[in-house]
């Protein structure tokens, strides 16, 4: 229980973060820790394999984004000052409504008791609760779609790599076709 605690106050503590600190890679870096710390709380209620899940999946999406900040952002590395903050009244009003509306909820839900014992296998109830008995005809499905994206950009690329420098790879200028290229 104290660690349920304890993410979960790193959570929110992190989720603040994200508004109060003034970079985007701060920000994503604090976005990311209370992102880990959500998996972290998922894992400790019981549920270890969607907690890795949200786990690696935050880690990944948030390296993304910091890497494509540091390459794309006109200010070095997304370090420069700024406010993450619009319409701080407004924001703060709605926000507010909302928190109240949500802890309402939850005090006022008839929390149902629990029945029965609890599943041995969490990760299959989770894999059953999401996906029914179609599970074989998801997991055809990522391969289908992952071998689509994989085709569809092996076809977009007319060249690669020998057709640019040559087949000892030593063509200089490179046959880029911006450029007019040399076999144009």
């Amino acid at each position: 229980m104290t660690l349920l605690a304890g993410l979960g106050v790193l959570a929110l503590v992190s989720g603040v973060l994200v508004f109060t600190l003034n970079s985007m890679a701060r920000v994503t870096f604090s976005l990311l820790a209370a992102l880990v710390c959500v998996g972290g709380v998922t894992a400790v209620l019981g549920l270890p394999y969607l907690g890795v899940v949200i786990v690696l999946m935050m880690v990944m999406e948030m390296v993304i984004m910091a890497v494509f900040m540091i390459a794309y952002m006109m200010n070095p590395a997304g370090l420069m000052p700024m406010s993450m903050l619009h319409n701080k009244r407004g924001a703060l009003a709605v926000s507010g409504v909302v928190f109240a509306a949500l802890v309402a909820g939850i005090l006022l839900a008839p929390w149902p008791d629990r029945t029965g014992a609890r599943p041995k296998d969490t990760t299959f109830q989770v894999g059953m609760a999401l996906m029914g008995e179609q599970m074989l005809t998801m997991v055809t499905l990522g391969f289908v779609l992952l071998a689509t994206m994989v085709g569809a950009t092996v076809l977009a690329t007319r060249r690669g790599r020998y057709d640019r420098l040559g087949d000892d790879l030593d063509r200089r200028p490179a046959d880029d076709p911006v450029r007019g290229g040399v076999g144009r």
